[in-house]
């Protein structure tokens, strides 16, 4: 009895760890993270991953049942505190003039290539999108969407890029095999409701001020 007693105490302590932690990070944590965390405060005491990913389903189930906005999701090979989909409109409405800040439509476009081509070259972006993207790139490895992933076997050896666990977590994605496939794609962007958001989403990026040069005005 006494063991079933520690067992669960020990498992509810657990759950606790993980909320805080994932509630804490500003980036998705693994559980190899959690179990390290846990073992140097609580000294020598072991916890494997799996418990871990135990801890995690519970405390799904427990935001289910009592209707919290939040789930604990699996993102970029971690865990992150995310809303549920039904909350999303609200999200967004409230995000909505920052995420347009911080990505403009040049480099979307720019960022959408290296994803879907990585490793990709800046040649190979520039053909892809008919216009110098030097600019664009700078721009996405300074907000850490995108990193240098080593060099083509090409003449001149030109630099190989590629996008980063930050992107994954941005766009909730917990690898690149969960982006959307062409046809995917095109079934949204023949949705209704999508081409009116997008409508609207243009017309206020066209107006708002955006720090880029005027290549970049020009090329949209």
């Amino acid at each position: 009895m006494t063991n079933k007693i520690g067992v669960a105490y020990r498992m509810e302590t657990l759950e606790r760890v993980v909320e805080a932690l994932v509630f804490a990070a500003d980036v998705p944590v693994s559980a190899r993270a959690v179990a390290d965390v846990y073992r140097s405060v609580t000294g020598n005491e072991e916890v494997d991953e799996v418990a871990i990913e135990e801890a995690v389903d519970v405390l799904n189930l427990a935001y289910q049942q009592t209707g919290r906005a939040m789930r604990i999701e699996r993102w970029a090979g971690g865990f992150r505190m995310a809303t549920i989909r039904e909350v999303a409109p609200f999200v967004q409405a409230f995000v909505a003039e920052e995420a347009e800040r911080r990505l403009t439509r040049s480099l979307m476009e720019t960022l959408a290539v290296i994803a879907y081509k990585q490793p990709v070259t800046k040649p190979e972006i520039d053909f892809v999108r008919g216009v110098d993207a030097d600019y664009a790139l700078k721009k996405l490895l300074d907000k850490k969407f995108v990193e240098i992933a080593g060099r083509a076997e090409a003449v001149g050896r030109p630099l190989l890029y590629g996008t980063t666990d930050f992107f994954l977590e941005q766009f909730g994605l917990n690898a690149l095999d969960e982006l959307p496939r062409p046809r995917e794609i095109e079934q949204l962007l023949n949705d209704p409701a999508f081409v009116s958001e997008r409508t609207e989403l243009l017309i206020n990026l066209e107006s708002a001020p955006d720090g880029e040069p005027e290549i970049e005005q020009a090329e949209e």
